[in-house]
């Protein structure tokens, strides 16, 4: 059962920041708005681009070392990817965006994504 949830979490949130990122590559402005901080009609699309481009690469590589390194490698790779949504939260909190949406969004994310860790280290 621990193996199972452990291994489910851990693919459930790789796909997840493989939607998030591909979201910012189809559609930047609106994946903006649902992160937190809208993204102004003037400003540059191609840094919200990039930021597609890196999430997508992220959820590839936890997807990867899933498949093919095991439970030790995604729980090493988990535990440092949570630095990414913590400081999203921190990143929306300066930024003008509501405290629902650093902590409901991102700060929870940053949560689970500590909890994926520690369930693949216990497998």
């Amino acid at each position: 059962m621990l193996h199972t949830t452990a291994y489910g979490l851990a693919l459930l949130l790789d796909l997840l920041v493989l939607f998030v990122g591909a979201r910012f590559l189809v559609q930047p402005r609106a994946a903006a708005s649902g992160y937190g901080v809208p993204a102004k009609q003037d400003g540059d699309a191609a840094y919200l681009e990039i930021k597609g481009v890196r999430d997508a690469v992220s959820g590839i590589v936890g997807l990867a070392l899933l498949a093919f390194a095991g439970a030790s490698a995604e729980a090493w790779f988990m535990l440092a990817t949570a630095l990414a949504p913590l400081g999203d939260t921190v990143i929306v909190l300066r930024n003008g965006g509501t405290r629902a949406a650093a902590f409901g969004i991102h700060f929870a994310t940053a949560v689970a994504v500590l909890a994926s860790a520690a369930l693949l280290f216990a497998v």
